[in-house]
């Protein structure tokens, strides 16, 4: 009888300890899945962070005009333009582009272009120059802003203003685009400058004769929506070598 009660106490020990281990591992596993649902929420916060802030710091431009975001047109230097050459002037998408402009308003460039979907890059998913400049070809502004411009939070939101006024990919007027550009495209801007309105055009609308194309380029120290309404009213996109491209 002595023996059987002593195994019964061991047994009784042994279920114990098994009981307060089974318990240890359910608390541990409560705990791994309590860091990971944190985890989780914190990823999905953060994901959904920047699109909510993006929105709310556009309501500030909700109201304003393409003309009133940014700062006044007299920002910009005056408009300059040079030869063009390079339309209908393909190469195999990949090919290795460099431009002697900072940054190029026509030249060779890939059988590739960027949608129209889309308006505002930054350098971690900006076009290549390539594809860029092929949208020139096809009668976009494209408005190029340096580091300094990237480097400010409010520089940016007054981008993202200046951006939301074009959306659209029914209303050719809208063809657009506002991207970086960096030290691994090429020179810099002239001193002080931080944007460049850029457009590839044929001379005036319905021109046709070659000899007319022109890069057209616009320097400004500053964003200013006012001067690049003006730069694409005097530049529209029917000024293009091909207008109904998209």
């Amino acid at each position: 009888m002595a023996k059987q009660a002593k195994k019964t106490d061991r047994q009784a020990v042994i279920d114990s300890i098994r009981s307060q281990q089974a318990r240890g591992e359910n608390r541990r596993g409560m705990a791994i899945v309590g860091v990971c649902v944190l985890v989780a929420v914190l990823i999905v916060g953060a994901a959904a962070f920047k699109p909510v802030k993006d929105w709310y710091d556009l309501r500030a431009f909700s109201s304003d005009s393409l003309s009133e975001i940014g700062a006044e047109a007299s920002v910009c230097q005056e408009v300059t333009t040079k030869p063009a050459e390079g339309n209908q002037d393909h190469v195999d998408v990949g090919t290795p582009m460099t431009y002697p402009d900072s940054p190029p308003a026509f030249g060779t460039h890939w059988n590739l272009w960027d949608s129209m979907d889309r308006k505002l890059y930054t350098a971690s998913d900006r076009p290549e120059l390539g594809e860029l400049v092929h949208n020139l070809e096809h009668g976009f502004t494209v408005l190029w802003y340096d580091e300094t411009i990237a480097g400010d939070s409010d520089k940016m939101d007054q981008l993202r203003g200046i951006a939301s006024k074009l959306q659209g990919t029914t209303n050719y007027r809208d063809k657009f685009k506002a991207v970086p550009w960096t030290s691994e495209d090429g020179e810099p801007f002239p001193d002080d400058q931080h944007v460049a309105l850029t457009h590839w055009s044929v001379g005036g609308v319905g021109e046709t004769d070659p000899s007319k194309a022109v890069g057209v380029w616009q320097y400004c120290s500053d964003l200013s929506g006012a001067a690049l309404d003006t730069f694409m009213t005097d530049y529209p996109y029917m000024d293009s070598p091909e207008p109904n491209a998209v």
